[in-house]
Protein backbone atom coordinates (compact mmCIF):
# COMPACT_ATOMS: atom_id res chain seq x y z
CA UNK A 1 0.00 0.00 0.00
CA UNK A 2 2.87 2.47 0.87
CA UNK A 3 4.53 1.47 -2.57
CA UNK A 4 1.17 2.05 -4.16
CA UNK A 5 0.64 5.31 -2.72
CA UNK A 6 4.34 6.59 -3.30
CA UNK A 7 4.27 5.61 -7.22
CA UNK A 8 0.66 7.43 -6.97
CA UNK A 9 2.58 10.52 -5.82
CA UNK A 10 5.26 10.61 -8.02
CA UNK A 11 2.68 9.65 -11.29
CA UNK A 12 0.35 12.44 -10.31
CA UNK A 13 3.30 15.08 -9.58
CA UNK A 14 5.12 14.33 -13.39
CA UNK A 15 1.85 14.43 -15.77
CA UNK A 16 0.45 17.33 -13.18
CA UNK A 17 4.07 18.98 -14.47
CA UNK A 18 3.48 18.43 -18.25
CA UNK A 19 0.10 19.50 -17.89
CA UNK A 20 1.36 22.58 -16.75
CA UNK A 21 4.42 23.15 -18.54
CA UNK A 22 2.43 23.09 -21.57
CA UNK A 23 -0.29 25.04 -20.42
CA UNK A 24 1.14 27.59 -19.50
CA UNK A 25 3.07 27.87 -23.05
CA UNK A 26 -0.48 27.67 -24.42
CA UNK A 27 -1.66 30.59 -22.32
CA UNK A 28 1.92 32.73 -23.69
CA UNK A 29 1.30 31.94 -27.47
CA UNK A 30 -1.84 30.89 -27.79
CA UNK A 31 -0.98 27.69 -29.71
CA UNK A 32 0.90 24.30 -29.81
CA UNK A 33 2.41 22.03 -31.68
CA UNK A 34 0.93 18.30 -32.74
CA UNK A 35 3.57 16.69 -30.24
CA UNK A 36 2.43 19.33 -27.58
CA UNK A 37 -1.05 19.01 -27.90
CA UNK A 38 -0.88 14.74 -27.53
CA UNK A 39 1.36 15.01 -24.32
CA UNK A 40 -0.71 17.78 -22.72
CA UNK A 41 -3.86 15.53 -23.15
CA UNK A 42 -2.20 12.32 -22.54
CA UNK A 43 -0.81 14.16 -19.27
CA UNK A 44 -4.28 15.42 -17.76
CA UNK A 45 -5.80 11.78 -18.77
CA UNK A 46 -3.26 10.07 -16.80
CA UNK A 47 -3.49 12.60 -14.09
CA UNK A 48 -7.26 12.38 -13.82
CA UNK A 49 -6.82 8.18 -14.02
CA UNK A 50 -4.15 8.11 -11.52
CA UNK A 51 -6.18 10.26 -9.03
CA UNK A 52 -9.44 9.02 -9.69
CA UNK A 53 -7.91 5.51 -8.98
CA UNK A 54 -6.21 6.01 -5.90
CA UNK A 55 -9.28 7.80 -4.52
CA UNK A 56 -10.81 4.97 -5.54
CA UNK A 57 -8.63 2.20 -4.01
CA UNK A 58 -8.39 3.48 -0.76
CA UNK A 59 -12.16 4.46 -0.52
CA UNK A 60 -12.64 0.90 -0.79
CA UNK A 61 -9.91 -0.43 1.27
CA UNK A 62 -11.69 1.33 3.73
CA UNK A 63 -15.31 0.41 3.12
CA UNK A 64 -15.27 -3.11 2.34
CA UNK A 65 -18.52 -4.36 2.34
CA UNK A 66 -20.43 -1.33 2.01
CA UNK A 67 -18.42 -0.40 -1.16
CA UNK A 68 -18.12 -3.45 -2.70
CA UNK A 69 -21.50 -3.38 -4.88
CA UNK A 70 -22.52 -0.10 -3.96
CA UNK A 71 -23.39 2.59 -6.59
CA UNK A 72 -20.15 4.50 -5.25
CA UNK A 73 -17.91 1.72 -7.13
CA UNK A 74 -20.71 1.60 -10.17
CA UNK A 75 -19.99 5.22 -10.87
CA UNK A 76 -16.38 4.78 -10.55
CA UNK A 77 -15.99 2.46 -12.93
CA UNK A 78 -18.10 4.79 -15.47
CA UNK A 79 -14.99 7.33 -14.95
CA UNK A 80 -12.33 5.24 -14.81
CA UNK A 81 -13.41 3.21 -18.46
CA UNK A 82 -13.68 6.74 -19.63
CA UNK A 83 -10.24 7.75 -18.66
CA UNK A 84 -8.43 4.65 -19.50
CA UNK A 85 -10.05 4.41 -22.90
CA UNK A 86 -8.87 8.00 -23.91
CA UNK A 87 -5.93 7.65 -22.31
CA UNK A 88 -5.24 4.29 -24.46
CA UNK A 89 -5.43 6.48 -28.04
CA UNK A 90 -3.59 9.43 -26.61
CA UNK A 91 -0.99 6.65 -26.31
CA UNK A 92 -1.20 5.55 -29.79
CA UNK A 93 -1.68 8.74 -31.48
CA UNK A 94 2.25 9.47 -30.13
CA UNK A 95 3.23 6.20 -31.50
CA UNK A 96 1.63 6.96 -34.81
CA UNK A 97 3.38 10.71 -34.51
CA UNK A 98 7.08 9.47 -34.06
CA UNK A 99 6.89 6.71 -36.71
CA UNK A 100 5.38 9.63 -39.24
CA UNK A 101 8.08 11.99 -38.26
CA UNK A 102 11.26 9.97 -38.27
CA UNK A 103 10.50 7.19 -40.07
CA UNK A 104 12.19 6.84 -43.57
CA UNK A 105 9.40 4.88 -45.75
CA UNK A 106 8.86 5.77 -49.46
CA UNK A 107 5.59 4.52 -49.88
CA UNK A 108 2.95 6.86 -51.18
CA UNK A 109 0.36 6.38 -48.71
CA UNK A 110 2.68 6.73 -45.84
CA UNK A 111 4.39 10.06 -47.47
CA UNK A 112 0.26 11.14 -47.67
CA UNK A 113 0.14 9.98 -43.82
CA UNK A 114 3.29 11.96 -43.52
CA UNK A 115 1.92 15.60 -44.60
CA UNK A 116 -1.32 15.31 -43.39
CA UNK A 117 -1.20 13.72 -39.55
CA UNK A 118 0.34 16.51 -38.08
CA UNK A 119 -3.20 18.47 -39.15
CA UNK A 120 -5.45 15.82 -37.64
CA UNK A 121 -4.25 15.75 -33.97
CA UNK A 122 -6.53 17.71 -33.07
CA UNK A 123 -9.44 16.08 -34.24
CA UNK A 124 -7.87 12.60 -33.44
CA UNK A 125 -8.01 13.83 -29.84
CA UNK A 126 -11.11 15.05 -29.63
CA UNK A 127 -12.12 12.09 -31.84
CA UNK A 128 -10.52 9.94 -28.88
CA UNK A 129 -12.36 11.45 -26.29
CA UNK A 130 -15.75 11.18 -28.25
CA UNK A 131 -15.16 6.95 -28.65
CA UNK A 132 -14.21 6.88 -24.91
CA UNK A 133 -17.69 8.26 -23.92
CA UNK A 134 -19.54 6.53 -26.14
CA UNK A 135 -17.43 3.24 -24.67
CA UNK A 136 -18.39 4.60 -21.62
CA UNK A 137 -22.09 4.58 -22.43
CA UNK A 138 -21.74 0.88 -23.74
CA UNK A 139 -21.00 -0.06 -20.38
CA UNK A 140 -23.72 2.05 -18.10
CA UNK A 141 -26.25 0.86 -20.83
CA UNK A 142 -25.09 -2.69 -20.34
CA UNK A 143 -24.96 -2.20 -16.33
CA UNK A 144 -28.59 -0.30 -16.45
CA UNK A 145 -30.53 -3.01 -14.39
CA UNK A 146 -27.91 -2.65 -11.78
CA UNK A 147 -27.76 1.11 -11.39
CA UNK A 148 -31.85 1.31 -11.44
CA UNK A 149 -31.99 -1.12 -8.83
CA UNK A 150 -29.48 0.88 -6.68
CA UNK A 151 -31.53 3.92 -7.20
CA UNK A 152 -35.12 2.67 -7.11
CA UNK A 153 -35.08 -0.43 -5.33
CA UNK A 154 -37.07 -2.28 -7.84
CA UNK A 155 -34.97 -5.47 -8.04
CA UNK A 156 -34.00 -7.74 -5.25
CA UNK A 157 -30.55 -8.22 -4.02
CA UNK A 158 -30.42 -11.86 -5.08
CA UNK A 159 -31.09 -10.76 -8.87
CA UNK A 160 -28.92 -8.01 -9.05
CA UNK A 161 -25.85 -10.10 -7.36
CA UNK A 162 -26.48 -12.39 -10.29
CA UNK A 163 -26.61 -9.61 -12.84
CA UNK A 164 -23.52 -8.77 -11.61
CA UNK A 165 -21.61 -11.59 -11.41
CA UNK A 166 -22.76 -12.53 -14.71
CA UNK A 167 -22.05 -9.36 -16.97
CA UNK A 168 -18.52 -8.84 -14.35
CA UNK A 169 -18.01 -12.49 -15.70
CA UNK A 170 -18.98 -12.78 -19.23
CA UNK A 171 -19.51 -9.71 -20.68
CA UNK A 172 -16.88 -7.11 -19.57
CA UNK A 173 -13.40 -8.95 -19.84
CA UNK A 174 -14.49 -9.72 -23.83
CA UNK A 175 -15.63 -5.84 -24.15
CA UNK A 176 -12.74 -4.59 -22.86
CA UNK A 177 -10.49 -6.78 -24.78
CA UNK A 178 -12.00 -5.88 -28.22
CA UNK A 179 -12.42 -2.27 -27.07
CA UNK A 180 -8.42 -1.86 -25.68
CA UNK A 181 -6.80 -4.23 -28.40
CA UNK A 182 -7.56 -1.91 -31.17
CA UNK A 183 -5.51 1.25 -30.35
CA UNK A 184 -2.90 -1.41 -28.67
CA UNK A 185 -2.80 -2.97 -32.43
CA UNK A 186 -2.29 0.98 -33.67
CA UNK A 187 0.67 1.23 -31.30
CA UNK A 188 2.12 -1.97 -32.44
CA UNK A 189 1.88 -0.92 -36.24
CA UNK A 190 3.74 1.66 -35.40
CA UNK A 191 6.45 0.28 -33.70
CA UNK A 192 7.21 -1.93 -36.36
CA UNK A 193 7.52 0.35 -39.07
CA UNK A 194 9.65 2.20 -37.27
CA UNK A 195 12.08 -0.42 -36.02
CA UNK A 196 11.81 -1.60 -39.66
CA UNK A 197 13.08 2.09 -41.13
CA UNK A 198 15.97 1.98 -38.52
CA UNK A 199 16.96 -1.30 -39.69
CA UNK A 200 16.76 -0.09 -43.41
CA UNK A 201 18.19 3.01 -42.96
CA UNK A 202 21.31 1.44 -40.39
CA UNK A 203 22.07 -1.23 -43.63
CA UNK A 204 22.11 1.29 -45.86
CA UNK A 205 24.78 3.69 -44.20
CA UNK A 206 26.94 0.96 -43.64
CA UNK A 207 26.29 -0.18 -47.52
CA UNK A 208 27.45 3.63 -48.10
CA UNK A 209 30.38 3.50 -46.02
CA UNK A 210 28.87 6.31 -43.46
CA UNK A 211 29.31 6.88 -40.12
CA UNK A 212 26.13 5.71 -37.91
CA UNK A 213 26.45 8.48 -36.00
CA UNK A 214 24.93 10.89 -38.31
CA UNK A 215 21.75 12.81 -36.74
CA UNK A 216 18.99 10.73 -39.07
CA UNK A 217 20.65 7.52 -37.51
CA UNK A 218 20.50 9.05 -33.74
CA UNK A 219 17.06 10.19 -33.87
CA UNK A 220 16.06 7.20 -35.29
CA UNK A 221 17.85 5.44 -32.13
CA UNK A 222 16.23 8.16 -29.78
CA UNK A 223 13.01 7.51 -30.79
CA UNK A 224 13.22 3.97 -30.79
CA UNK A 225 14.53 4.20 -27.09
CA UNK A 226 11.87 5.99 -26.17
CA UNK A 227 9.08 3.83 -27.96
CA UNK A 228 11.02 0.40 -26.61
CA UNK A 229 10.71 1.06 -23.01
CA UNK A 230 7.14 2.67 -23.23
CA UNK A 231 6.27 -0.74 -25.44
CA UNK A 232 7.03 -2.47 -22.30
CA UNK A 233 5.40 -0.40 -19.95
CA UNK A 234 2.15 -0.64 -22.31
CA UNK A 235 2.66 -4.05 -22.70
CA UNK A 236 2.35 -4.71 -18.92
CA UNK A 237 -0.55 -2.17 -18.11
CA UNK A 238 -2.73 -3.51 -20.92
CA UNK A 239 -2.13 -7.46 -19.84
CA UNK A 240 -2.42 -5.94 -15.84
CA UNK A 241 -5.76 -4.54 -17.27
CA UNK A 242 -6.91 -7.57 -18.78
CA UNK A 243 -6.28 -9.79 -15.95
CA UNK A 244 -7.83 -7.36 -13.55
CA UNK A 245 -10.72 -7.09 -15.76
CA UNK A 246 -11.38 -11.00 -15.32
CA UNK A 247 -11.61 -10.36 -11.30
CA UNK A 248 -8.91 -12.82 -10.35
CA UNK A 249 -7.63 -10.66 -7.68
CA UNK A 250 -9.89 -9.31 -5.09
CA UNK A 251 -9.23 -6.65 -2.31
CA UNK A 252 -9.05 -9.55 0.73
CA UNK A 253 -5.99 -11.20 -1.77
CA UNK A 254 -2.38 -10.51 -0.37
CA UNK A 255 -1.42 -9.33 -3.79
CA UNK A 256 -3.92 -6.77 -4.31
CA UNK A 257 -1.77 -3.86 -4.13
CA UNK A 258 1.62 -5.36 -6.40
CA UNK A 259 -1.10 -5.84 -8.45
CA UNK A 260 -2.64 -2.09 -8.46
CA UNK A 261 1.33 -1.19 -8.79
CA UNK A 262 1.25 -2.99 -12.26
CA UNK A 263 -1.90 -1.59 -13.37
CA UNK A 264 -0.99 2.22 -12.47
CA UNK A 265 2.93 1.58 -13.81
CA UNK A 266 2.60 2.65 -16.87
CA UNK A 267 1.01 5.90 -16.31
CA UNK A 268 3.51 7.23 -13.45
CA UNK A 269 6.78 5.69 -14.71
CA UNK A 270 6.48 6.97 -18.70
CA UNK A 271 5.48 10.46 -18.03
CA UNK A 272 9.24 10.63 -16.71
CA UNK A 273 10.37 9.36 -19.86
CA UNK A 274 8.69 11.94 -21.61
CA UNK A 275 10.05 14.38 -19.39
CA UNK A 276 13.60 13.44 -20.09
CA UNK A 277 13.20 12.70 -23.46
CA UNK A 278 11.85 15.80 -24.34
CA UNK A 279 13.81 18.85 -24.77
CA UNK A 280 11.03 21.47 -23.74
CA UNK A 281 9.90 19.14 -20.66
CA UNK A 282 13.72 18.75 -19.89
CA UNK A 283 14.73 22.06 -19.61
CA UNK A 284 12.26 23.35 -17.68
CA UNK A 285 12.70 20.50 -14.84
CA UNK A 286 15.60 21.27 -14.58
CA UNK A 287 15.28 24.79 -13.81
CA UNK A 288 13.00 23.58 -11.31
CA UNK A 289 15.33 21.57 -9.51
CA UNK A 290 18.58 24.04 -9.35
Amino acid sequence: MLLFSLLSLLGIAANGFIVLVLGREWLRYGRLLPLDMILISLGASRFCLQLVGTVHNFYYSAQKVEYSGGLGRQFFHLHWHFLNSATFWFCSWLSVLFCVKIANITHPTFLWLKWRFPGWVPWLLLGSVLISFIITLLFFWVNYPAYQEFLIRKFSVNMTYKWNTRIETYYFPSLKLVIWSIPFSVFLVSIMLLINSLRRHTQRMQHNGHSLQDPSTQAHTRALKSLMSFLILYALSFLSLIIDAAKFISMQNDFYWPWQIAVYLCISVHPFILIFSNLKLRSVFSQLLL
